[in-house]
């Protein structure tokens, strides 16, 4: 089989920042999936499953209520490496037009309280596993990260 595309980028050199992993072609649209890398690969710890829980639900929640975006928002959920997240938008984009939409979703995880949307047994297949002040930590610091990022930080390294 053939490695798939996400296999083929250099972990050793990936820093956190915001990425195109890829655009698809969906009939005549492009679909664009984002890399929004939260901690550098096998360097830095990983999130723990409760805050990307936590992230899940509140990006996903701002996402889809942005007024300017929420009808491109295909997907927003947790990398399997626990290092990051993927957001699909609808549409051909850069990573420089997706950072306004990224840079306020996780100002709004890192200055959220209250309760987590969706976080109950009714609504959500494991709701207890929620830790709302390490996703604000995580979102504060991506959030910076973002404030200052420059172009290293926007496309995979070589």
């Amino acid at each position: 089989m053939e490695k798939i595309t996400s296999f083929t980028i250099d972990h050793i050199k990936l820093q956190p920042g915001l990425y195109v992993s890829r655009k698809d072609k969906v009939g005549s649209e492009t679909v664009t999936t984002f890399d929004l890398r939260l901690t550098k690969p096998n360097e830095e710890p990983v999130l723990n499953t409760a805050e990307v829980h936590t992230i899940e639900h509140l990006g996903a929640t701002f996402l889809r209520n942005d007024r300017q975006w929420k009808d491109k928002v295909l997907y927003f959920g947790p990398m399997g490496c626990r290092t990051g997240f993927y957001l699909l938008l609808a549409g051909d984009y850069t990573s420089r037009e997706a950072l306004p939409l990224v840079l306020n979703c996780f100002r709004f995880i890192r200055d959220y309280s209250g309760p987590v949307p969706g976080a109950s047994a009714r609504d959500c297949g494991n709701y207890l596993d929620m830790n709302l002040p390490m996703a604000n930590y995580w979102g504060g610091k991506y959030a910076a990260l973002l404030e200052n990022i420059d172009e290293t930080r926007l496309v995979y390294p070589e």
